[in-house]
């Protein structure tokens, strides 16, 4: 009997941790194109104004009323989680009580150089970006952004993304402590899908016929793409596109603090004598990772410190997530370094 109740004890503790809090504040977010603020009712109506939802079939594979419908559900979302709400009570809740998280996409940029703001006419609103589908039980969450006709293809969503999966992959409660997050995408959206493979993204899955392809006239495939907290590094999703880390916005300083923790070991490993202490299987296994593991650029925080700046000349060799660099095992290799992790052993 006293078993039982202590199985029972652990089972209702497992779930309790797993369980995504009752309310939540959204923080804002901070890049260097683009700010990001929590979304509200109003912010939709700028959508509108923005064209936001042209071509809505070939970015998501979704027609536009559709595509609208659901972006406005979001956001309704979103305001019922940071109102305290539980999903059945919202009136536009998930039966499964996952969870959104709408932020408005805000910029002040001035590219045509007349001196006034270009999204001022729409409060500087130029679209959304969205965690949806967070599933407490999971740890896993969909990332979408839509954005207005005028602005996309400007780097907005390069600038943006990297910096809300940061926050979704920190831990609680710095972040959300996701494990998984992923995106879906029509085949046919190839300039979406190379964006996501250089933010760390690979393909796990093909929905087959899933999409009408409305240009050709036919079905199409909708890709799944994923990353998983191990795989993800923030610093580099940003290097690559020549963004900068930003250490006040949420989650960095434990993605940073993960990095140095990483790196001593990597440099305590590269020591002679290091290899001694493992086992035979362990070494091979290091030796393995030190090989395959790019050279190491310097973040900002690095770079201010050394005053210095290197670049070098093969640079894209240097970007883990390429198909060159990449890993078999699809680990970062900076976390595998740092963390020791092993999936065969995660259960035990």
């Amino acid at each position: 009997m006293t078993e039982t109740n202590e199985t029972l004890s652990l089972a209702t503790d497992a779930q309790l941790t797993r369980d995504l809090p009752h309310s939540i504040v959204i923080p804002p977010i901070t890049g260097e194109m683009v700010h990001l603020r929590p979304a509200t009712v109003e912010d939709l109506l700028r959508l509108d104004e923005l064209d936001a939802f042209y071509g809505a079939s070939k970015i998501t594979g979704k027609d536009a009323a559709t595509e609208r419908a659901i972006v406005h559900t979001w956001v309704r979302r979103s305001q019922a989680w940071e109102a305290g709400q539980a999903p059945a009570e919202s009136g536009v809740g998930d039966p499964e009580s996952r969870r959104t998280i709408a932020w408005a996409v805000l910029t002040d940029a001035d590219h045509d150089d007349d001196g006034m703001i270009d999204a001022a006419p729409t409060d500087n609103v130029i679209g959304m970006i969205f965690l949806i589908d967070i599933d407490g039980w999971s740890r896993s969450a969909r990332i979408q952004i839509i954005l207005g006709k005028d602005y996309r293809g400007r780097g907005y969503s390069r600038d943006a993304m990297p910096r809300v999966m940061t926050y979704g992959f920190a831990p609680e409660p710095a972040g959300l402590g996701m494990h998984r997050i992923w995106v879906s995408v029509p085949e046919t959206n190839t300039r979406s899908i190379s964006v996501y493979q250089s933010l760390g993204f690979v393909p796990s899955g093909t929905s087959r016929d899933a999409l009408w392809d409305v240009e050709n006239n036919k079905y199409q495939d909708l890709i799944v793409m994923d990353t998983l907290v191990d795989e993800y590094d923030p610093i580099r999703s940003l290097d690559a596109f020549g963004m900068h880390l930003i250490e006040d916005n949420p989650g960095v300083k434990e993605a940073l603090s993960a990095r140095e923790h990483s790196m001593a070991i990597q440099q305590r490993v590269a020591e002679p004598g290091a290899g001694e202490q493992s086992t035979a299987a362990d070494e091979s296994e290091t030796s393995s990772e030190i090989a395959e593991a790019p050279a190491q650029p310097q973040s900002t925080s690095e770079q201010a410190t050394t005053g210095t700046h290197t670049r070098s000349t093969d640079e894209e060799s240097n970007w883990p997530y390429g198909q060159a660099g990449r890993k078999s095992s699809k680990e970062a290799w900076w976390r595998t370094l740092g963390r020791g992790r092993k999936r065969d052993t995660e259960g035990e």
